[in-house]
Parts: C-alpha cells; sequence; structure tokens
C-alpha cells in the first residue's frame, strides 16, 4: 500500500560553514530524500513563490549538488517550461521553495498544478517544502502575500485538512495571528515551526518533528498544535521526534 507523505517546514537548507550564503541540505532535506526510498532520487523543485528566481533556483541546484540525487525544476514564468504532469509525475521527491504563498496559489491554479501535486501525493511522491511550500499543502494559514501586514490565505490545497503557521519564533506577529484565526474559527486546528523545523505528515497525520540541526529537547526549536479546547485556544508543544 502506497503511503503518502508531505514533510512540511520552516526550513530545509543550511549556511555551509565559513561560506557566507552557500546552502546545503539540512536534516529535513536529508530525510525528504531518505524518506523516497531511492538511491539516487529524483527531486523537482519549484519555486513558484519567488517568481522562479533564478538566483534561488541556482542556489538550490548548487545546494543539491553532492547530495546523491537528480535535480530538475518546474518553471511557471514566463511559460511552463514543460508539461505540469509530466513535471511533477516523474519525480520522487517535490521540493516547494518560499516567497508568496498567495501568487503560488493563484498560478498553480491557472496551470493545473494543484492536481497534478495530488496525483503525485497518492502515488507516494514526497512532497516538501519551506515556507509558503509549506502552507500551501494545508488549509492555509498567516502570511506576508499581501504586503507587511499578516494576513490569512485561505485557499491552499487542503491535502492537510488543518492550518499552518510558519517562521514561529523568527517572526513575532505569526503565533498570535495564527491563535487569533483559530479561535475565530477562520482555521481549523494548526501546526505550526518554528525555523529550522518541520513536520511529517504520514496520510493526514502529523507522525514526526524533524529539524535541520540537532538541538536540545525541551528547550530548542519545535513544531506546535494550536486548537481549540472547550472554547479556549490550547498550544502544544511538539519536541523533535516521533509525535506520540
Amino acid at each position: 500500500m502506497t503511503t503518502k507523505r508531505i514533510l512540511a517546514s520552516s526550513g530545509g537548507f543550511v549556511s555551509t560553514p565559513g561560506l557566507w550564503g552557500v546552502l546545503r541540505p539540512g536534516g529535513i532535506m536529508l530525510e525528504a530524500l531518505r524518506l523516497t526510498g531511492k538511491d539516487r532520487p529524483r527531486v523537482c523543485l519549484v519555486l513558484t513563490a519567488s517568481g522562479d528566481s533564478p538566483e534561488y533556483l541556482a542556489g538550490m541546484y548548487s545546494a543539491l549538488a553532492d547530495a546523491g540525487c537528480e535535480v530538475d525544476h518546474l518553471a511557471l514564468f514566463t511559460q511552463p517550461n514543460r508539461p505540469v504532469g509530466e513535471a511533477i509525475g516523474r519525480a520522487d521527491l517535490v521540493w516547494v521553495g518560499g516567497g508568496s504563498v498567495a501568487n503560488l496559489l493563484a498560478l498553480w491554479t491557472l496551470h493545473g498544478v494543484g492536481g497534478a501535486m495530488r496525483d503525485a501525493w497518492e502515488a507516494g511522491t514526497i512532497l516538501a517544502g519551506v515556507s509558503a511550500g509549506s502552507i500551501c499543502w494545508h488549509v492555509g494559514g498567516p502570511t506576508d502575500s499581501f504586503g507587511s501586514t499578516l494576513q490569512v490565505v485561505n485557499n491552499g490545497l487542503g491535502l492537510l485538512p488543518f492550518g499552518n503557521g510558519v517562521h514561529y519564533d523568527s517572526e513575532v506577529g505569526r503565533r498570535p495571528l495564527l491563535h487569533e484565526l483559530v479561535n475565530a474559527g477562520t482555521l481549523p486546528t494548526s501546526y505550526a515551526t518554528d525555523d529550522g523545523v518541520g513536520i511529517l505528515y504520514e496520510g493526514i497525520e502529523p507522525v514526526a518533528v524533524i529539524s535541520d540541526a540537532p538541538s536540545a529537547p525541551d528547550a530548542g526549536p519545535a513544531a506546535y498544535r494550536v486548537e481549540l479546547v472547550d472554547g479556549a485556544i490550547t498550544e502544544t508543544r511538539l519536541d523533535v521526534g516521533p509525535i506520540t
């Protein structure tokens, strides 16, 4: 039986020591590659949220150069560089980069990317990403897509029936807004990640918290579940490791 997996994160890559601005795969990306079960997994980079930034794309290719994988990408600007279903369908792992999740969702709808992502997920392709590439798999979440004031986007793909918060420890407005949105019923029960942390879902169940780098239990970066319990917001810390 095929296991459907999504790795939604606020990380995935880390700086290379001594080389400013040069990235390498962090623990989140390495786990996503491992989960493919392939000796040489095929990775498709989808950087729609950054407008298919050439610099961002080059950085991703460089970061993955020595990771033992075959790297390709799907670009939508100014037109798709290949048939969407073909690019997504041949991948073992799809990695979606950060940027504007609102713009990403609009273009994905226009070009049928959402349907291709769902088909790939159901066939066993690992779907993963950072920031916009985390929110997109969920119902929605807080975003700066509309300007400097955080707002909600709630037209995500909904593969995961939860809200999603990213950069939970580094952008001070995101935590209170997520609480407000869940409290108001604008978003359902939601999962959030500190920078450098991701949540692995199998099917629609969160099963593990993964970190880019080792961290101290109970003290380092973590994930969180935000839900309404007896009419009040409850936030539960989820430390790195299996979710029990």
